[in-house]
Formats: C-alpha cells, sequence, structure tokens
C-alpha cells in the first residue's frame, strides 16, 4: 500500500505503476448477490448447470460486477492522506478483454495517468488492470477518474 503524504506528493507520481492489490476470489454468491442487486439474470452467470455446457464450462462473473471491485482494489494499492474526500467521478476506456469464470482469483494494477486541478478538487486518472490469475489477458481494463478534494 503506497500512502501518498497530499496532493503535491501524489502529482509527483504521475507515469509510475503504484502496485497491485491483494487477490481476491469470486464466488457464486458473490455473482448471485449481483444479479438481484441488478436484475442482470442472465443464465451465464447463474445457472450453473446450463453455463456447465455453455461456452466456458461454468458460470462467469458479470462484467460490471469485476468493474465494480476497482474501489476495492485500489483502495488497497494506494491512499492519499490529509485530503477531505475522494469520490468516483467516472470512467473512460472501459474494456473486458477476458471472462471471469466462478472461483477466479482477481487483482488490479493501478497506473497514475495523470492528476488535473480543478474548480471542484484534482481529478485523478488512473489506469486500472484486473487481471485473473492464471489468465493469459486482462479481464478488466479501465481509466478510474476520481475527484480528490484537498
Amino acid at each position: 500500500m503506497r500512502a501518498f503524504q497530499g496532493i503535491a506528493e501524489l502529482e509527483a507520481a504521475v507515469g509510475s505503476h503504484l502496485g497491485y492489490s491483494e487477490w481476491h476470489t469470486i464466488t457464486q454468491s458473490q455473482i448471485n448477490a449481483f444479479a438481484d442487486a441488478t436484475g442482470d439474470h442472465q443464465w451465464i452467470h447463474i445457472d450453473t448447470e446450463k453455463a456447465a455446457n455453455g461456452p466456458f464450462g461454468t458460470t462467469i462473473a458479470h462484467g460490471y460486477l469485476t468493474l465494480s471491485l476497482v474501489p476495492l482494489l485500489v483502495a488497497q494499492v494506494y491512499r492519499v492522506e490529509g485530503v477531505q474526500m475522494a469520490v468516483n467521478y467516472g470512467s473512460n476506456k472501459l474494456r473486458f478483454p477476458a471472462p471471469v469464470p466462478v472461483g477466479s482469483t482477481v487483482r488490479a494494477g493501478v497506473e497514475l495517468v495523470s492528476v488535473a486541478a480543478g474548480a471542484a478538487g484534482h481529478l485523478v486518472t488512473a489506469k486500472v488492470v484486473i487481471e485473473r490469475e492464471g489468465g493469459d489477458k486482462p479481464v478488466c481494463v479501465v481509466e478510474s477518474l476520481s475527484l480528490v478534494v484537498a
């Protein structure tokens, strides 16, 4: 975990890879809970019997479930001390290059792309690459935007 002491120290790290999160295992109960929360009950996610005969041989996590792990995983990589708050602002360039089969273990790598001052605070852009242990392609790639208020 990298702890930056304020915005100036964070700005000095632009262009660098900040590290990796811990590994997180995707469970069927997590997938089912996400399906219930979002109303996305597609069989590829929740019907274990049908999915066993499907294209992946098992159920897979929703792409947006994988994306929803970004705050949890990024918080394990870095934080900025001495700020009032940091809130999600949006995302750019979101892709899901590979599926996440149930039981997969994933982690996030974070690269600090930019820190830009604005009227409401500093817009922090981080490239987040979520990888699956043993996978040959990332499962999620996104530029995550956060508004940090000092």
